[in-house]
Order: C-alpha cells, then structure tokens, then sequence
C-alpha cells in the first residue's frame, strides 16, 4: 500500500486536533478545578465562524477581524478553548478587588484566565511537536464565543490548524475595506 500525504493530511488535522483537546485538558489547573470547555470545528462551521466575524467588523470597525475572518477560511480545522467563569475563593485579589466576593459583574477570575492561557499554550505545543501549523486568534474565539459553541463560557481562543507548505496564519497583510 502507499500513502500519499495528500490524501490522508485531512485525517492526520483531525487527529492532532483531538490531542490538542486532550492538551489542553490535561493542563494544570488553578486549585486543580477543571473548568475548561473545548471542541474543534471543521468545514461548514468554519464558514459560519467567518462569518460571524466579518459581522462583528461590521459593528466594531477593527480591521483585524475582517482579515482574521478571511485567514480562518485557510484552516481545515479549529480548535476552540474556553473557560466557565468561576470564582476560585482565594481572595488573592489578582483580579484587581480584594476578595473574590468584592469582584464586579463581568470581571473574570484571574484564575479562570490562567487557566485558559495554560491549556491554549498546552494544545499548542502539541501542534508544534507534531509540526502542525496554527496561530491564537481570539477573534475567532470571541466570534464563537458569541454563537455560544462553548456554551458558559465567558473567555474563548480559537487555535485554527494547517499542514501547508507555509503558515497561512502569520505574514499576513493587513484586511482593506472593500469599497
């Protein structure tokens, strides 16, 4: 039998998607609380991530959505990460309040935060060891956080994957308005 890595590229993104998300849930944890969500999108969901951004630069203006929102459509899949917001009760006042009960509506756990940036670093070293290209987009996670595919979730970064001849994600050129 021979394999052509051509034909069997799709397959291998999945599977280093799926051990992305084990990654990324095998990270240490704040007080060891596992409070990670995450899932990979692929194909049609890609799509509809696209655009959701591409609306959200309609209503926020910044151009790096519109560009992140075209990058995305080069990824054969995306790994998404997020956090349920919960209080850790360690009144260690990283937040910016002095206790967790002080902290504001909307205001997230610095635990919370960590946890998330530990489990994205994770999955992407994963991709790195197994020599998959990505970029952290949190417009792409803000996007699918507002369709609510990590649903709880109150901070989500979305990892998109490509096995290229280059890195579609980085030396890219800045989106114009179409006018």
């Amino acid at each position: 039998m021979i394999w052509d890595e051509r034909n069997v590229r799709h397959e291998h993104l999945l599977n280093v998607a799926k051990q992305m998300m084990t990654a990324a849930r095998t990270a240490p944890k704040g007080k060891g609380v596992d409070i990670i969500e995450t899932v990979t999108v692929t194909e049609k969901e890609i799509e509809l991530l696209s655009k959701e951004m591409k609306s959200m630069y309609a209503k926020n203006g910044l151009k790096f959505f519109l560009r992140d929102a075209d990058n995305i459509l080069s990824a054969e899949a995306i790994v998404l990460i997020g956090t349920r917001e919960q209080s850790q009760g360690l009144n260690c006042g990283h937040c910016g309040y002095p206790t967790c009960i002080s902290r504001a509506e909307g205001v997230p756990c610095a635990l919370n935060s960590i946890d998330v940036g530990i489990a994205v670093g994770s999955a992407c070293a994963m991709a790195a060891d197994l020599r998959v290209d990505t970029r952290v987009m949190f417009s792409a996670g803000l996007a699918a956080q507002q369709l609510q595919w990590l649903p709880n979730c109150k901070m989500v970064m979305a990892i998109p994957l490509s096995a290229s001849s280059k890195n579609p994600f980085f030396d890219r050129k800045p989106k114009e308005e179409k006018k």
